[in-house]
């Protein structure tokens, strides 16, 4: 919480649950595909053109984010999310709008936004002071307990010297967004990690189904790693308080804290996958147009959807049955486009979230926040442990030296962990690791993103 180095005061500044900062493409699951799924706007075969694009923001020059690591041209929503393309993520806040994004985003915990947040850079983690990560780690934990948001605890009661109980903890819990939206965004959470172009392809713990996503602001000044597990789920940010260029040797620094951290607390626990509710539909779909997959589409997979959002079928491959030559240029093209992607893509541990944000903070110190909850299901759905008390517990390791960088770890029971850029540290000069965890009964690496405001 202090950071690393001697610690100078008591009850300092803590940062996974005070410093409020940028978060990168590790906003994308908690305010677009979880609110996009949940109001029939998106589905996770629906397909964005991933191109250069300004959009229009309201202003004279408009607004264009742009990719990390180059353009793929026509693709669907899961094929975005494993490589954390930007643009297609722009186009579903438009069809989504930010006003119902920060509806959701709050009844998810999150309480630092402002009106200035209301813009399409809040698909990119553009935010106008950002988020903490105790709060990210609630939103995510949404998703992991099914649609619930619990609020998260660091204590679950309290006893006296006899044993008897003088007080308990008691936590707001409530809907936001129904079992099956949260099911299907779980398993689109799992491409990063499963995925041949997956920015988190390091946090795979064997036995148990992982979801996560990567965060990276403009000029590496803020890395994340924000999943979960059937068990746990936790955040954690890395960065310095005072805003400095984080070099890692082309890792995500947040990403190996998240990793081993998980891989340690899952040692010995039973394997586990998340659970599809029976209201969750499948159909086969074109992996090139999104839609129904035909006799005549050649390359096609699974994918789950709502009741009422499978796509019409696809006839793009029909030739000679009435389909005209632009859609099957369209067609040509895109899959072209993803050849000449594939030939120039990084490892799979980089992060393609490239966003731009601007930062207003002041700090001094690198951080490393992760935010990891424990935390019974209250929608009703099962957990791979099958623990389903309505306890929470956190702790807090906080290790120090003289350097200037800061890990900020949180696990907590409805695992919320945020991260925000505006921050002054009462220990400027400290690096810190701060680890919270708690346990979700129910129920990426390096990664740039920079969104412009």
């Amino acid at each position: 919480m202090e950071g690393f180095g001697e610690k100078t005061s008591s009850r300092g500044f803590n940062r996974a649950t005070q410093a409020k900062r940028q978060t990168g493409s590790s906003i994308k699951p908690i305010a677009i595909l979880a609110p996009g799924i949940e109001e029939k706007v998106i589905t996770a075969s629906s397909v964005f053109n991933d191109s250069q694009t300004t959009f229009d923001d309201g202003s004279e020059e408009g607004y264009s984010p742009v990719n990390y690591d180059g353009y793929l041209g026509y693709i669907t929503v899961r094929r975005a999310v494993e490589s954390s393309q930007n643009i297609p993520f722009v186009y579903m806040m438009e069809l989504l709008t930010p006003k119902t994004s920060i509806k959701y985003l709050k009844n998810m915990g999150v309480t630092t936004l402002t009106d200035k947040d209301e813009s399409l850079a809040l698909a990119l983690g553009g935010l106008d002071q950002g988020m903490t990560p105790l709060e990210s780690a609630a939103a995510y934990a949404t998703i992991a307990n099914d649609g619930v948001y619990i609020e998260p605890t660091f204590y679950s009661k309290i006893e006296n010297n006899s044993g008897k109980i003088v007080f308990e903890t008691s936590q707001e819990t409530r809907k936001v967004f129904s079992k099956e939206t949260a099911f299907i965004v779980k398993d689109l959470l799992t491409q990063p990690v499963q995925g041949s172009r997956g920015t988190a392809t390091y946090c795979k713990i064997n036995g148990i189904e992982v979801a996560a996503k990567t965060g990276t602001t403009n000029e590496n000044y803020d890395r994340w790693l924000c999943g979960f597990t059937p068990y746990y789920t936790a955040a954690t940010w890395y960065g310095f308080d005072i805003n400095e260029t984080i070099s890692y040797n082309g890792r995500n620094p947040a990403g190996l804290i998240w990793a081993n951290v998980m891989k340690s607390i899952h040692s010995g626990l039973d394997d586990a996958n998340f659970e599809k509710p029976t209201k969750v539909l499948t159909a086969t779909v074109c992996s090139v147009t999104g839609k129904m997959a035909s006799g005549n589409c050649t390359s096609t997979y699974e994918e789950y959807f709502l009741k009422g959002t499978i796509p019409d079928l696809c006839t793009s491959h029909d030739l000679g049955d009435g389909t005209s030559g632009a859609n099957t240029n369209v067609v040509q093209e895109r899959i072209q486009t993803e050849q000449d992607v594939v030939i120039d893509e990084p490892a799979p541990q980089t992060d393609n979230d490239n966003q731009t944000v601007t930062q207003s903070q002041n700090t001094t110190s690198e951080s490393t926040n992760t935010s990891v909850n424990h935390g019974t299901n209250t929608s009703g759905g099962t957990s791979g442990s099958g623990q389903n008390s309505n306890t929470s517990t956190n702790s807090v390791t906080n290790s120090s030296s003289s350097t200037s960088s800061n890990e900020n770890t949180t696990t907590s029971q409805p695992s919320n962990t945020t991260d925000v850029d505006n921050t002054t540290s009462d220990s400027s000069s400290d690096d810190s690791t701060e680890t919270t965890s708690t346990e979700t009964g129910s129920s990426d690496e390096t990664e740039d993103s920079s969104s412009t405001q």
